[in-house]
């Protein structure tokens, strides 16, 4: 069965205006789609777009996946559906928004009625690459469909935005992400909580966390040093910090994962709810933890890590950050 609307989890107000704007013809022809990378952004986009081109939708909404155009559009085939790619990294340029949407929409469309352009990382236009677009966007051909995805709607000119339909991603409930989890990934269910725990309503990134065997070992290194930091010396500490850069391009999640930690244990200590507590399978530890450490303790652990994580983002020294760090818990 191929995807179309119902297979997006979430995001409930998108679909509504998504299928309400098929359903009553009143096609937009600019969106603005912005939300956390791996949200889903593109997988909307192109449901969207197989929608639009699809030649005998079910309802009148859903692409039926079966037509020459739904089989060219699952297969990133469709002459009607353009992905604008751009080549230098970190950049979309003046030229690759000329050559492949301001030129590209003046030919009509090859077989549908509509003429499709996504452009992920849209925040990734340089200003002049954002002023080339706005003329399309101000006098589009009435064939044109423009969806821009991004991360960041502050990198783009009011301009731009103001003349999209503008849609925002929302945090999926957890209960959701744990269920599809164990449901479609077949993960238990102590691990998908700790994945939805740590996605924060970011499906995609559940997805990749669940599946990830990089992700298991961080989580199994961040927690044995949890459990033995108050007995590490400073020689543990030091071998340590050469073990955590073998991961320095997720730290980031390693410093989250011992957040949760640190959040069950405030949790428990102040409500004494062993089913709150994320870490299931350490509960043990958990409680342990919950019992000797004080609240301003465990909060002055917890500031230090968000602290942590600020440093490493500002390109500070990632042995000082993490040393201090870990000094600070080991104290705590």
């Amino acid at each position: 069965m191929s995807d179309n609307f119902d297979s997006i989890i979430g995001q409930e107000h998108i679909k509504e205006h998504l299928r309400m704007s098929i359903s009553s013809g009143k096609i937009s022809q600019a969106y603005l789609i912005t939300g956390e990378r791996m949200q889903g952004k593109e997988f909307i986009a192109r449901i969207f777009a197989n929608a639009l081109v699809c030649d005998d939708p079910v309802d009148g909404i859903n692409p039926c996946g079966k037509c020459k155009s739904c089989i060219q559009a699952s297969t990133g085939n469709h002459p009607d559906i353009i992905t604008v790619t751009h080549d230098k990294p970190g950049t979309v340029s003046v030229d690759d928004v000329r050559e492949q949407i301001v030129s590209d929409a003046q030919i009509k469309p090859y077989q549908s009625r509509w003429k499709i352009y996504i452009m992920n990382e849209a925040e990734k236009m340089t200003p002049q690459a954002q002023n080339a677009l706005l003329k399309t966007l101000e006098e589009p051909p009435e064939y044109v469909v423009i969806i821009l995805l991004t991360t960041s709607k502050t990198a783009m000119l009011s301009t731009v935005i103001s003349r999209c339909v503008q849609l925002d991603m929302r945090p999926v409930e957890d209960k959701t992400v744990k269920q599809y989890l164990m449901t479609k990934v077949g993960i238990p269910d102590y691990r998908a909580d700790i994945c939805t725990a740590f996605a924060r309503g970011n499906i995609g990134k559940a997805r990749s966390l669940a599946i990830s065997e990089d992700f298991e070992k961080i989580k199994e290194e961040a927690v044995r040093v949890l459990k033995f930091i108050k007995k590490m010396d400073t020689s543990d500490i030091i071998k340590t910090l050469k073990t955590l850069e073998e991961y320095k391009i997720n730290v980031s999640d390693f410093l989250d994962i011992m957040m949760i930690w640190y959040r069950d244990v405030l949790l428990y200590k102040a409500t004494m709810d062993a089913d709150a507590i994320v870490f299931a399978d350490e509960k043990e530890s958990i409680f342990r933890e919950a019992a000797e450490d004080t609240y301003e303790g465990i909060e002055k652990i917890l500031q230090i890590l968000n602290k942590t994580k600020e440093r490493i983002k500002a390109n500070v020294n990632f042995e000082l950050a993490m040393e201090l760090m870990l000094l600070t818990i080991k104290e705590s």
